[in-house]
């Protein structure tokens, strides 16, 4: 069931905080409304829509250094704790719950094959640093340690660290 726009800006103002001064809550609130301008039909009448869209997140893009598009798929309650350096590629799904922090990469491996993009569950815990990269799975509640590059897939309830990231235990699920 798909949520109004201003109804998924208030949950994700929630997760942070209610701080709406916060870089990661304004990057979520530009790519939930690049999302929500998308479904306005006529092309004639979203193009304004679509150039505010865009002046929004070249703005986060520039000054945040978060560059979240539109065409990522996202759930709900995303947290991205710190500022800086994190991308996330077109192709990414994201569960319910995520967190990230700086420096996060979600992107291709390879390329030759530029659609390929990590595919995270619900509330997985990107450590600062992390690398996610190609066509991996990160299974439900699973911890990225922080610089961590994680080029296979990674499963439920599952932390890993190192370079390439390597599990290192279990997770405890979270309630």
């Amino acid at each position: 069931m798909s949520q109004g726009l201003f109804t998924q800006i208030k949950e994700d103002c929630v997760a942070n905080g209610c701080d709406w001064t916060k870089p990661g809550f304004r990057a979520v609130a530009v790519y939930r409304y690049g999302n929500w301008r998308m479904k306005i039909k006529p092309k004639f009448l979203r193009a304004p829509f679509s150039m505010f869209y865009r002046v929004l997140f070249r703005r986060v893009r520039n000054v945040y250094c978060i560059e979240l598009p539109y065409s990522a798929k996202v759930g709900r309650r995303l947290v991205i704790e710190h500022q800086g350096a994190i991308v996330i590629h077109g192709n990414a799904v994201l569960g319910d719950d995520c967190i990230m922090r700086q420096g996060v990469t979600l992107g291709n491996r390879y390329m030759n094959r530029p659609s390929q993009a990590p595919i995270l569950g619900d509330r997985v815990n990107v450590g600062a640093g992390a690398k996610l990269l190609g066509a991996i799975t990160v299974g439900d509640d699973a911890v990225i340690g922080a610089n961590a590059v994680v080029l296979h897939d990674v499963e439920s309830n599952t932390a890993v660290v190192g370079i390439p990231a390597k599990p290192i235990g279990m997770n405890k699920p979270q309630t």
